[in-house]
């Protein structure tokens, strides 16, 4: 993709150095769609997703439901997905099921516990990386619970196998250091196992807003869950459709329009995102404005902000915000100061090891950079090294964070740009719209 529009190999970043200026409005969340995906079809009744995202990742989910006998219908054009929900009645059926999940941690996670509430025998594999993305805390815990799950390679990876009998309940304890998505996962999967379920979560919760967003959705669709620190406690109960269900603005997309303006100074806003949104990723507007941003939220949006004053370099913890770690160290050797990025080991098993290939990259343009097992620090750089082809690693995150790098430094290139679609497949489109808005 040389120019939006113009299928290629690669695509070249458009050099801007001016300030930009604009109002964006990003698709709705990856996290809430395939959420509200889930639980809308375990719900009793019918319900319509407003501003549902359109991704690799909603496609895979939309098509693993409809293969266990789910009704999902999509339309793109109006982006609202009609689910009608069915509760565990499709997963009854004794039939054996075959799924591809392709790189879709979300879609793989959730569907483990999902299925677990069924009778057939379902089998889950993706593409070489995904063989490569642990799920052994969950699947110990499903079968703490007596559930018959096998990894089939014996590496806590996918494929796997699950013998469907039902979910017992019970008291199950979970590491929380991984992934927030294996205590999700159980949460949403919980009112339907034969008795209420207790979740004791081990250590400290990764990405814990994850969780509490999938608490609220749950309770928006009629179960309410109780939390005592580090207990989850779900009674038995049905799901209730709403009629309608409107998805928030996706506040990781939203996270490289914001650096944009950190970068290059100028003012955007980000068209419904609000400070009660649903997702923790809003909270990188609090980094940013450590950096010298200003921000402003109200009931219609975010405004970020940044006028003549250098951006300033910070030390933050990022354990919570995990995905917005590109972000942030791709605009960080325009500081003036070091950035350090601590406490997120575990996106080193995301779609790609993360730290290690934002340190790849930066270096690549000649950015001095430390790397820690759990983070990085990145000093400022002031003479970039132009030309350089960005390996995306087949992970979206990558892609979109780079991009904001290389508008600031002559003759940048993307490569498999259109991994994007994993999660924003019209991100290029809404960068270079900001970019002639300026």
């Amino acid at each position: 993709m040389d120019r939006v529009g113009t299928i290629s190999a690669t695509y070249r970043v458009p050099y801007h150095d001016k300030p930009v200026y604009g109002v964006v409005s990003v698709p709705g969340s990856k996290s809430i769609t395939n959420r509200a995906l889930a639980i809308a079809a375990l719900a009793k009744g019918a319900t319509r997703l407003n501003n549902a995202l359109f991704s690799d990742d909603s496609r895979i989910l939309m098509a693993a439901l409809r293969t266990v006998g789910y009704t999902v219908n999509a339309d793109e054009a109006s982006a609202t997905i009609d689910v009608f929900g069915a509760q565990t009645e499709p997963l009854q059926q004794r039939a054996e099921y075959d799924l591809f999940v392709g790189n879709s941690g979300t879609s793989t996670r959730f569907l483990t516990a999902l299925l677990a509430l069924g009778k057939g025998v379902y089998r889950m594999d993706g593409v070489a990386r995904m063989r490569e993305r642990p799920l052994g805390d969950l699947l110990n815990s499903l079968r703490a619970m007596g559930v018959d799950v096998r990894d089939l390679l014996g590496t806590g990876c996918p494929p796997i196998e699950i013998r469907g009998a039902g979910l017992p309940g019970g008291t199950v304890s979970i590491r929380g250091d991984e992934s927030s998505q294996f205590v999700s996962a159980l949460l949403m999967a919980a009112p339907y196992a034969q008795s209420p379920l207790r979740i004791e979560i081990l250590g400290e919760l990764v990405s814990e807003p994850y969780v509490e967003m999938t608490r609220s959705m749950m309770a928006a669709f009629g179960v309410h869950t109780v939390r005592r620190e580090r207990i989850l406690e779900i009674p038995k109960g049905v799901y209730q459709a709403n009629t309608t269900y409107d998805i928030e603005p996706d506040a990781s997309g939203a996270s490289y329009f914001m650096a944009a303006v950190a970068l290059c100074g100028g003012e955007v806003t980000i068209r419904g995102l609000t400070r009660e949104s649903l997702q923790g990723d809003v909270a990188f507007a609090d980094v940013l404005e450590q950096m010298g941003c200003t921000v402003t939220f109200s009931s219609h949006g975010v405004t970020i902000a940044r006028g003549d004053e250098p951006l300033r370099g910070v030390d933050v913890d990022l354990f919570h915000l995990s995905d917005t770690v590109p972000t942030l160290a791709a605009i960080a050797p325009f500081a003036s100061s070091a950035v350090t990025i601590r406490n997120v080991a575990n996106i080193r098993v995301k779609e790609t090891d993360r730290i290690a290939a934002c340190v790849a990259e930066l270096r690549a343009f000649g950015v001095e950079v430390e790397e820690f097992a759990d983070g990085m620090r990145i000093s400022p750089c002031r003479n970039l090294r132009e030309g350089v082809s960005v390996r995306t690693y087949d992970d979206h995150r990558m892609a979109m964070a780079f991009s904001l790098l290389g508008m600031r430094v002559h003759d940048t290139q993307i490569l498999d740009p259109m991994c994007v679609s994993k999660t924003f497949p019209t991100y290029y489109e809404h960068f270079e719209k900001l970019l002639d808005l300026s």
